[in-house]
């Protein structure tokens, strides 16, 4: 079975349990925390080595997460452990936070521009992308990146979805119109 059908199923799971104990916000907190630990190339590394046996890496993972994490996301990772699935817990953490964003209704954006933007201008940007997507009271993250290469304007990626309203692409565009009519 590829990493993702099992990726998609234990996170269902986990949603599934979560909201049923209303640890829903605890346990998106747990995720996002692994998230940011499998960051780490040793840890990433361990999980995927097929080499180290499945107790020391419940104990390696106990010591790093069992004080701060809900009794209940550790019982999962424990059973994905004994599954013999840990390869895939950066995969299920990843798979878990996107159930999570559609569940809450939540969309994440990439503005890049050539200069920081002030927060009006993110306001507005916000609330297009909410009345684009949908989204009657649905929360929009927006990431912002500083590109001077932009020149001006700016680049919006939602999903797979690119908008780009940058100087330098509508200079590229002109430069192609110009040489693509004298030829």
């Amino acid at each position: 079975m590829s990493v993702a059908k099992i990726a998609g199923r234990y996170a269902k799971s986990l949603i599934d349990l979560a909201q049923e104990q209303g640890k829903l916000e605890t346990v998106i907190g747990d995720m996002n925390a692994f998230k940011e630990a499998t960051g780490n190339k040793d840890l990433h590394m361990m999980l995927k080595s097929p080499i180290i046996n499945t107790t020391k890496k419940r104990n390696i993972l106990t010591a790093i997460f069992g004080e701060s994490f809900d009794e209940m996301t550790m019982a999962f990772v424990n059973i994905v452990l004994t599954k013999g699935r840990e390869e895939a817990l950066p995969e299920i953490c990843e798979e878990f936070i996107s159930q999570y964003r559609k569940i809450k209704n939540i969309t994440s954006a990439t503005v890049t521009s050539a200069a920081a933007l002030n927060d009006e201008t993110l306001n507005k940007i916000k609330n297009k992308i909410r009345s684009e997507m949908n989204q009657n009271g649905g929360e929009v993250e927006i990431e912002t990146k500083v590109d001077p290469s932009l020149l001006g304007g700016f680049v919006i990626e939602i999903g797979d979805k690119l908008y780009d309203a940058s100087v330098a692409t509508r200079l590229k565009k002109l430069r192609k119109e110009f040489t693509g009519s004298v030829n």
